[in-house]
């Protein structure tokens, strides 16, 4: 797992209480697969999906913020007990801002991860930006922090780790599975 190594940014992390994911590029590896019929098919890492039920489980709220819709999406979230979902927003600060008025947290206590043009703003407004290796290189430059791995292979899972190291609670979630 990457860790924080930036002291401010360390900080600023041990103060999230909304994590915030896009969904192509992050949750998937960005990849759309079209059917014959019109449908996609969406794949999803289970690595991530515990990473998300970690920090739930830790008193972190979790929300997606997504361009496309999909009833994928909606199931993934669904399963997840993901608290907040916004799909066909192409506006991801204004949905963000949304959440944040909806649940009580301030821009100050919220993370973001995202890959492409569409998350840059909402990046740059979070107490933690992050982004992963293969994002746009406008990203890769404005973003606070940039997982190891890349969306779709546990960039999600890895942005949650970080998150809960931060807090001082991942020994404890390891602990656990000890």
């Amino acid at each position: 797992m990457k860790r924080i190594s930036n002291p401010a940014l360390l900080d600023k992390a041990r103060q999230i209480k909304l994590a915030v994911f896009d969904v192509d590029g992050i949750m998937t590896d960005g990849s759309l697969y079209l059917l014959a019929d019109g449908s996609e098919i969406k794949t999803f890492n289970t690595l991530d999906g515990l990473g998300l039920k970690l920090l739930q489980n830790n008193g972190i709220q979790t929300a997606i913020i997504t361009g496309r819709s999909s009833e994928q999406v909606k199931q993934r979230a669904a399963s997840l007990g993901v608290n907040y979902l916004l799909q066909n927003r192409d506006d991801k600060l204004q949905a963000l801002k949304e959440i944040c008025r909806d649940s009580g947290h301030s821009l100050q206590h919220c993370a973001y991860i995202g890959d492409d043009l569409p998350d840059l703003a909402a990046i740059r407004a979070v107490a933690f930006g992050a982004t992963v290796p293969n994002a746009h290189p406008l990203l890769l430059e404005q973003a606070d922090w940039c997982t190891g791995r890349s969306g779709g292979k546990g960039a999600a899972r890895e942005f949650c780790e970080a998150i809960l190291d931060a807090q001082n609670l991942l020994d404890n979630i390891y602990n656990e599975y000890l």
